[in-house]
């Protein structure tokens, strides 16, 4: 049994090494954007604090699950200061990562800005073995349970011309293991830096900004992965409701709504299906978000 109880774990982290060339998937990209690039606190001297909870495989017992909070106030004129957290569990693994966020705002010309980000930080990972059921009398050594915290860097620029923007990032700059290869009973791959891009425009179709139509797309880059992109499209109704819908290249397809309840609170749901797995129950995939703007 100490040679099954080593597949499932070789199989688990092997898993875990897959799901590490990518970082958390969020479709509220535009919503929550210093997550990934922290030059977003501050912008257009706004307070926003945000919150998503994104359920993975619906309907899926111990499926992933990513929950995300985003703030960032201005401090002065040209600097912003905020947090943000993203936390992943699947079944016995989970990790959250928390960092700090400075941006500082250089006003090129009357309608161009440009923000420069840096954000510090670090990742709580843990895999807890005590869940998983065994036959052993005995307990097996490459069942133990793994607990670390890596501190990271990371940097992030933003320009913004009137109704466009482009956010180009590295939110963790450093490579960190978040296990390793002891006498054959644990390995997991290397995080390793992802380079984020997006970019969007506003189209207004009257003076009055009552309908506006918000195309964007957000892409993600890590090395010796498939670069995963989103391209969205949000149509802006009397400044009240969204609706739109984002097809990101792995084939998945999402539908969003939002709805803005007075001038400060904007709430939020995605419904995603994806085609690639022939499994009914694990295509949907459920994204809720709640934004605070003072």
């Amino acid at each position: 049994m100490k040679f099954l109880n080593k597949i499932f774990i070789a199989l688990l982290l092997v898993g875990s090494s897959a799901f590490a060339q990518q970082e958390s998937i969020f479709a509220f990209y535009r919503y929550q954007m210093n997550i990934v690039n922290p030059a977003y606190v501050g912008v257009d001297n706004k307070t926003v604090i945000s919150s998503g909870v994104r359920e993975q495989w619906t309907g899926i017992e111990n499926a992933p699950e990513t929950q995300t909070l985003a703030f960032g106030t201005p401090l002065g004129k040209n600097t912003g200061l905020g947090i943000s957290m993203v936390s992943d569990k699947t079944f016995i693994e989970k990790q959250t990562f928390l960092g700090l966020d400075f941006s500082y705002k250089l006003k090129v010309s009357e309608n161009t800005n440009v923000y420069l980000g840096i954000k510090g930080g670090g990742n709580f990972y843990n895999v807890n073995t005590a869940g998983l059921q065994t036959y052993n009398i005995m307990s097996d050594p490459s069942l133990n349970s793994i607990s670390s915290f890596n501190p990271n860097i990371g940097v992030g620029g933003l320009v913004k011309y009137k109704d466009l923007f482009v956010s180009l990032s590295v939110p963790r700059m450093l490579n960190t293991e978040r296990a390793k290869n002891n006498d054959g009973y644990a390995a997991v791959a290397t995080d390793k830096p992802h380079i984020y891009l997006s970019s969007g425009y506003d189209i207004h179709f009257d003076d009055a900004n009552r309908y506006t139509l918000k195309p964007s797309f957000f892409l993600r880059y890590v090395n010796a992965a498939p670069i995963s992109m989103d391209f969205n499209t949000m149509f802006n109704f009397n400044d009240i409701l969204e609706l739109g819908g984002t097809y990101r290249t792995d084939n998945t397809f999402a539908g969003l709504i939002n709805v803005k309840i007075n001038n400060r609170l904007i709430i939020g749901y995605v419904n995603e299906t994806s085609t690639k797995t022939n499994l009914a129950r694990a295509r949907n995939t459920s994204e809720f978000l709640l934004s605070f703007e003072f």
